[in-house]
């Protein structure tokens, strides 16, 4: 079965020939290898391109080990040039090969080539591997399918797909596996054998327990405010624990920098600047976050808020979390300042969205709640609330579009409507 991912195929399309090394990175098994060898390969050669003209070498093939030798590598790449036209060289798992670095900035010198790499191991999912390219990489990101891509491929009805999606998540293998044991037991496996191994072997991690059951209490908080001082009083307080606040810190940055989370730091919307702690975390697949802790505290209302997350980083908007410092009144009468909180502030461009991931609006005083803060910001961004079930959008009084998530997911122009 083929998944399409069009939107990703797009954008790397547009990427051709603009003189950069083409650098796909994303969360392992979340389909690089398929959208370069696959996808942007049958691109080229319905597009003209002929196969001697594609240069495909993918490092964790048997046959391929001897060109793990940037000696061999470079001269048989060299070989494979015979005239002036455009040669498209794809490199899978291009941190299997010795020097790799070097090797294409090398590439990079030939004035007829075209070259596209990507690599799943925890040093070159690292985001600074752009760095070190210096200008000279061109880094397309990634994400697990998104729900309407899940959709694409799902036999079933949207509501089935969703009960489906927030317990398996969006890696291309799990989605594609037919029962929950297989899912269960791939997603598990992942979990251990792939991303926790990999950034233990790279970080050199002496403390494994300690590592992993940070994970866990990152995954029993979704949408939780927190930073390495709590998290440390976390261990104390409940593990009995003592590792210190760099500690957790170091370990944060370990995960984010290898894809499995990301993170979300706060913005003072009347005072227009960020506030580095506390700060708010997200898995980048919710089949991995529900993995780590063994498919327990399966609290949807938690899950939708990570999806949605993960939808608006993918859409290429940057994401923060808002807060709105309000005045009130206590219960003795006397005046308060409080701040409100604001899902997500939306970046892209001039544009901008706030959005509040609300699972039920019942009644009045839930939707008053929910929109507390949304009316206390004094610009004209628009303003939306994602629930989950509603039968159509709807605007309220006050100008906040109300949408359920279906149509927030399915439709890519949703934040428009």
């Amino acid at each position: 079965m083929e998944i399409k991912r069009d939107y990703y195929l797009n954008k790397l399309i547009t990427k051709k020939h603009n003189g950069l090394i083409k650098v796909i990175t994303g969360i392992r098994r979340c389909g690089k290898s398929y959208l370069l060898f696959t996808l942007f390969k049958n691109h080229l050669t319905e597009s003209g391109v002929a196969d001697d003209h594609i240069v495909e070498i993918p490092f964790d093939s048997f046959e391929n080990k001897k060109y793990r030798d940037p000696e061999i590598l470079y001269p048989y790449v060299k070989e494979q040039i015979a005239d002036d036209g455009m040669y498209y060289i794809l490199l899978d798992e291009v941190q299997l090969l010795g020097e790799f670095e070097s090797v294409l900035n090398g590439f990079m010198r030939m004035k007829n080539v075209d070259v596209y790499v990507t690599g799943s191991n925890a040093r070159f999912l690292s985001k600074d591997i752009i760095t070190e390219f210096r200008g000279r990489g061109d880094e397309l990101h990634i994400q697990p399918l998104s729900f309407a891509e899940f959709m694409s491929v799902y036999d079933g009805n949207k509501y089935d797909g969703w009960n489906e999606y927030v317990l398996y998540g969006g890696l291309p293998p799990v989605v594609l596996l037919r029962t929950a044991e297989q899912k269960i037991e791939l997603l598990k496996s992942l979990f251990q054998e792939t991303y926790i191994n990999d950034i233990i072997s790279r970080h050199s991690v002496k403390h494994r327990d300690e590592f992993e059951e940070l994970i866990n209490i990152l995954a029993s908080a979704i949408g939780s405010l927190t930073n390495p001082k709590k998290l440390t009083d976390t261990f104390k307080s409940k593990k009995n624990k003592v590792i210190s606040s760099n500690t957790i810190k170091s370990y944060l940055d370990y995960l984010c920098d290898a894809y499995v989370v990301s993170r979300a730091t706060r913005y003072d919307i009347k005072g227009k600047k960020y506030i580095d702690t506390p700060q708010k975390y997200y898995f980048s697949d919710v089949g991995i976050r529900n993995a780590c802790i063994n498919f327990r505290q399966l609290e949807e209302n938690h899950t939708m808020e990570n999806i949605i997350y993960n939808e608006l980083i993918a859409r290429n908007f940057n994401v923060d979390v808002g807060i709105i410092t309000a005045t009130g009144k206590d219960n003795d009468g006397k005046s308060v300042r409080k701040q409100l909180e604001v899902d997500f502030v939306c970046n892209k461009g001039s544009k901008r969205y706030y959005i509040q991931s609300a699972f039920s609006i019942p009644d009045r005083e839930k939707m008053e709640q929910e929109s507390n803060s949304l009316l206390r910001i004094d610009d004209s961004f628009k303003k939306i609330i994602v629930v989950k079930d509603l039968p159509a959008p709807t605007y309220t009084e006050d100008g906040i579009l109300v949408i359920s998530v279906y149509d927030f997911l399915l439709n890519s122009n949703s934040l428009d409507m």
